[in-house]
């Protein structure tokens, strides 16, 4: 999921500017879609506790590679002139939404798997490897867009066998979860403003937002910096997205296994590093320190994303598991429909707001963490 995740990213930019459609339409489309990933992993969640997180698990996985196989088809309809402007765009947007609709289910499901075969005292520790499994993938994603020097669809295609071969894998090899849906009543809905899991969902969806804005605009940065065109935009700004994965996954392999600290603590760590990344994107402009600048990124969401994934965990009882992981996994897709909205809108006025506005954010974020952390507590379960 971690590869099918980013290796749109590299590709996307370049490729939407081959099919004629303006930088907001770009980053708009993956905003879409992300709002649809943000309305449906609560409701997977719920139903992960109902039905069991292999069945819903399986559901996310094949669903992605239809869903791509679908967004991919539509993609090679625009590049052949079949399909041009705005039946284009209304097409590339059915064709996410029908995507995301169905994958959103495999990420709620995976997390409360973990959940259910973690206990309070490596509940971070869990969240941690299975965050180090997705940056791995993360760090395999831009490199599979390396492919797009054959064609910008290659990766795509490439991407869609990989997730119907895990499809398989988890028919074949993953056992059922110790999770017994018949064991209790479905989890209760969740709602965002309930006060054991608030100062999550504040931080989460913040912090996705900042990490969303950049992901969706840095593409365009690096090709207009740099004076790339789309093929080597797709390669370098790949390369800089595997040191954004490598730098998350030492914070999760290194940091987060081998220290006990607790789950806010890992965030109030992981802000001032996230701070330093939107700030040098702000002000450099060359290959190597954008890169930097990346590898920050990285570095500070590794240690992000378990303090968040388990301290929502933690928060509630164990029959809430699916439930809380929809909610807390609907926040990154929240994120995603808010920063590359207006992250693209910014960089089409100035280049540097977006990342300036980022940085400003995770600011007042830092400075609100040590209200928020007073509010924070642990099921006694």
């Amino acid at each position: 999921m971690g590869m099918g995740f980013t290796v749109l990213f590299p590709v996307l930019a370049p490729l939407g500017r081959e099919l004629g459609l303006q930088d907001f339409q770009i980053t708009s489309i993956i905003s879409i879609s992300s709002l649809t990933v943000f309305l449906s992993s609560p409701h997977w969640g719920r139903l992960s506790d109902r039905y069991g997180r292999r069945r819903v698990m399986l559901i996310g996985v094949f669903g992605f590679s239809l869903g791509t196989i679908i967004f991919n088809t539509v993609l090679n309809l625009g590049l052949s002139g079949w399909l041009l402007g705005t039946p284009l765009f209304i097409c590339l947007i059915v064709a996410r939404v029908t995507h995301a609709s169905l994958m959103s289910a495999g990420m709620p499901a995976a997390t409360a798997y973990m959940a259910d075969i973690t206990d309070v005292s490596n509940r971070t520790k869990g969240m941690g490897a299975a965050g180090a499994a997705n940056n791995i993938g993360s760090i395999l994603g831009p490199a599979l867009a390396g492919l797009a020097v054959i064609s910008l669809l290659t990766p795509l295609w490439t991407i869609a066998v990989f997730a119907f071969l895990n499809g398989l894998f988890i028919l074949k090899f993953l056992p059922e979860s110790p999770h017994n849906p018949g064991e209790h009543r479905p989890a209760r809905r969740l709602r965002y403003s309930d006060p054991r899991i608030l100062p999550f969902v504040i931080v989460g969806v913040c912090m996705f937002t900042g990490f969303a804005l950049v992901q969706q605009t840095m593409g365009f940065r690096f090709q207009d910096v740099l004076g790339l065109g789309p093929g080597e935009t797709a390669q370098t700004f790949g390369l800089a997205m595997m040191c954004t994965g490598a730098a998350s996954l030492f914070a999760q392999l290194v940091i987060v296994q081998r220290l006990d600290i607790k789950p806010f603590t890992l965030l109030r760590l992981a802000m001032p590093l996230l701070i330093v990344a939107f700030t040098l994107m702000t002000f450099v402009e060359t290959q190597l320190l954008l890169t930097l600048a990346m590898t920050f990124l990285g570095f500070g969401m590794g240690l992000a994303g378990p303090g968040f994934m388990a301290g929502a965990s933690l928060a509630v009882s164990p029959a809430e598991q699916g439930a809380v992981a929809g909610v807390a996994g609907s926040c990154g897709p929240l994120g995603f429909t808010i920063g590359p909205f207006i992250g693209g809108l910014m960089y089409q006025y100035n280049p540097t707001i977006p990342y300036a506005f980022a940085a400003g954010m995770y600011v007042i974020l830092f400075i609100a963490m040590f209200w928020l952390v007073k509010r924070v507590s642990v099921h006694a379960d």
